[in-house]
């Protein structure tokens, strides 16, 4: 069982990027899965999450109403759609699966740089 993130790169101040996380192996459920970031020298942050069936989201204050979150159930993928971005977005997006609860995420993918130039 794997998280996949992908679509990160390098985008301008403003620019849009979506970001992908894909779930592959065996089939598993989740309560939750949530895209978390990690800048050089700082703390990973929480930036959004969705539960299972899509219908409850989450986002960090310094995202909400420039970043989307949703999911494909069908495709086993949840999506990160970033508009506006801001050079402090600037980070490693990982994605992560909370599978046993609501609340403690325990199964992570490997991460995918993003780079926003001024």
């Amino acid at each position: 069982v794997q998280l996949q993130a992908s679509g990160g790169g390098l985008v301008q101040a403003g620019g849009s990027l979506r970001l992908s996380c894909a779930a592959s192996g065996r089939t598993f459920s989740v309560y939750y899965t949530a895209w978390f970031r990690q800048a050089p020298g700082q703390e990973r942050e929480f930036v959004a999450a969705v539960n299972w069936r899509g219908s409850n989201k989450y986002y960090a204050d310094s995202v909400r109403g420039r970043f989307t979150i949703s999911r494909d159930n069908a495709k086993t993928t949840v999506y990160l759609q970033m508009n506006g971005v801001k050079p402090e977005d600037t980070a490693v997006y990982r994605c992560a699966a909370a599978r046993n609860n609501g609340h403690d995420y325990d199964l992570w993918g490997r991460g995918t740089q993003v780079t926003v130039s001024s």
